[in-house]
């Protein structure tokens, strides 16, 4: 049952990306964001998390608000058997008890602090800022050629204890090793 489920969210997977990564998403910041809200959905989705972390997972957007409430569909939403709940951060002190925490470009000079302080937590770290895989985010969302693409740092979501999908790692534009 678990297999042909994973079979189903992986072709739901492919068709997402295809969708998402062939809309132009630059025109307009919230079709942006409203693209990049459904790719985090899709990381959440092809991401496994340490069984301590429960059954909620708690995606946490930090230093500004980029989705305009693009996110708030997510909110409540069953994936792999775990509930998406939403929170938004400003402090380092916030995330505490975050699964998912995505850096907005607004706050992309505090993504080094934002490691450190998440260290050895069963975290993935998703942000879309240049050099952001340098810094130890484990997914990076970027444009190109007006489309949204990732690049992913599996060093970072290793050393995370987490495991993305090999299905995720083959749409990425980029696998860092």
């Amino acid at each position: 049952m678990a297999t042909i489920r994973f079979l189903r969210q992986a072709g739901m997977l492919a068709l997402a990306f295809s969708l998402f990564a062939g809309s132009p998403a630059a025109a307009q910041n919230n079709a942006e964001y409203r693209v990049k809200a459904g790719f985090l959905y899709n990381f959440i989705a092809f991401t496994e998390w340490p069984a301590g972390v429960g059954s909620r997972l708690t995606l946490c957007v930090h230093g500004g608000h980029p989705f305009n409430g693009e996110l708030h569909a997510l909110e409540g939403k069953t994936v792999n058997g775990r509930t998406l709940s939403l929170r938004h951060t400003e402090g380092l002190h916030q995330l505490k008890g975050c699964q998912v925490v995505f850096v907005a470009r607004a706050a992309i000079d505090s993504l080094p602090r934002v490691v450190d302080a998440l260290r050895g937590e069963p975290v993935l770290i998703v942000a879309d800022s240049p050099g952001a895989l340098d810094a130890g985010a484990g997914i990076n969302l970027l444009l190109r050629q007006d489309r949204v693409a990732f690049e992913v740092n599996l060093g970072a979501t290793r050393a995370a204890r987490l495991g993305l999908s090999s299905k995720l790692l083959r749409l990425a534009s980029e696998v860092r090793r």
